[in-house]
Formats: structure tokens, C-alpha cells, sequence
């Protein structure tokens, strides 16, 4: 297990913007795979975006393709989701999540590591 430390959430307007930061902390010898899931009240954790080992791949989600980013940090095992016009739908609690072996994609899968979440609201 690793632990992964979040932070960018925060209140944003419809429309507007907000980037958020994930990292891998402590001694890591391997690259990881990374992701962002988010869950709003009620409702079942669902996939964001994610990137593979080299940050040469990434994937979306259907419902923020075209309007978020996923892309490495400064350093190897840092994940940033940034997020563009955003709506009302896209204020769940924002979860990363990190793997060596598996690219997280899965919700409910027991990856190395989740973050604790960060809270974006987007509201008027």
C-alpha cells in the first residue's frame, strides 16, 4: 500500500476552472499507473480519467472527455486532473488512485494506493 496525498479542490463557478494535484508520497521504486474516480452523495464511485506508466496514454470518461486533462506533475508519481467548464454534475468528492501493475479504471478495485478525496463544488 502507498499513501497519496490530494489537493486542488475547492467552490468554482458553472463554467469555470479548477486543477487538481495528486502525488505518491514516500520512497517508491516504480513508476505507477494513476487515476482520478469521483462519487458523488448516494451514488457509486465512477471513472474520471487515468494514465498509464509513461503518461503517454490516457483515458476518459465519456462525461468530462473534451473538457478535463489528465497529465503527470512535476515528479514521476504525480498525477493533475485539470478541469474546464464545469457544471453542477461535476461536483463530487474526487478520489486518485495509483497502481504498478493494473491501469485503475475499475471503481471497485483495491488498487496500491487511494487518496482520502477532495471536495470540488461548483456552484452559482
Amino acid at each position: 500500500q502507498v499513501q497519496l496525498v490530494e489537493s486542488g479542490g475547492g467552490l468554482v463557478q458553472p463554467g469555470g476552472s479548477l486543477r487538481l494535484s495528486c502525488a505518491v508520497s514516500g520512497r517508491t521504486n516504480s513508476a505507477y499507473a494513476m487515476a482520478w474516480f469521483r462519487q458523488a452523495p448516494g451514488k457509486f464511485r465512477e471513472f474520471v480519467a487515468a494514465l498509464n506508466w509513461s503518461g503517454r496514454n490516457k483515458y476518459y470518461a465519456d462525461a468530462v472527455r473534451g473538457r478535463f486533462s489528465i497529465s503527470r506533475g512535476n515528479g514521476e508519481n504525480t498525477v493533475q486532473l485539470q478541469m474546464n467548464s464545469l457544471n453542477p454534475q461535476d461536483t463530487p468528492v474526487y478520489y486518485c488512485a495509483a497502481d504498478h501493475t493494473r491501469i485503475p479504471d475499475d471503481p471497485t478495485w483495491n488498487y496500491a494506493g487511494w487518496g482520502q478525496g477532495t471536495q470540488v463544488t461548483v456552484s452559482s
